[in-house]
């Protein structure tokens, strides 16, 4: 990917995205949020039996943290994709961006409905990869997007490592 120029692009301003791509990510970053979310049970007896890591963070904390998160990730991705110059490039970011929001809603899947957190850790760990690729290609065409998705992926990877202990603590 390219940097373009420092003109608007689609009657934006410099550091905004284009209303409709903006409006296009956030709408399948809230779908996925809300596809994630109803896999997630917590109060079910399985979850309720599984030995947690001491330093897993309270269940209000992952509320606050996703929420933030979901947003930077539908800001930069969009900022990006409208300074990608080229149109292969621009395609291989969105289908990018297409996979890591799959592998966000599977990890829920594969941990509270399908109870393997062995699998989910592979799928975590794919997510947290997806999600630095997603910062690196951002980052190839405006530093500012490819910046804010750093805490994403770095809370991706956290999710990796707190999966793996809880898959090793219920073997």
């Amino acid at each position: 990917m390219r940097r373009t120029s420092a003109v608007p692009l689609s009657g934006t301003s410099a550091g905004s995205p284009s209303s409709g791509r903006i409006a296009g990510a956030a709408g399948a970053v809230a779908a996925t949020a809300v596809a994630g979310s109803l896999a997630v049970d917590t109060g079910s007896a399985w979850y309720r039996g599984l030995s947690l890591p001491a330093w897993q963070p309270p269940g209000p904390v992952f509320g606050a943290v996703w929420t933030p998160l979901y947003a930077s990730l539908a800001w930069s991705v969009s900022r990006a994709l409208d300074r990608t110059e080229h149109g292969r490039d621009r395609r291989r970011t969105a289908a990018a961006f297409g996979a890591n929001l799959v592998l966000n809603a599977g990890w829920n899947v594969l941990f509270f409905r399908a109870h393997r957190p062995v699998a989910a850790t592979a799928g975590a760990g794919l997510l947290a990869l997806s999600s630095a690729d997603l910062a690196r290609r951002a980052h190839r065409t405006d530093p500012v997007a490819g910046a804010a998705l750093v805490p994403y992926a770095a809370w991706c990877a956290f999710a990796t490592a707190l999966t793996a202990r809880i898959a090793r603590l219920n073997r």
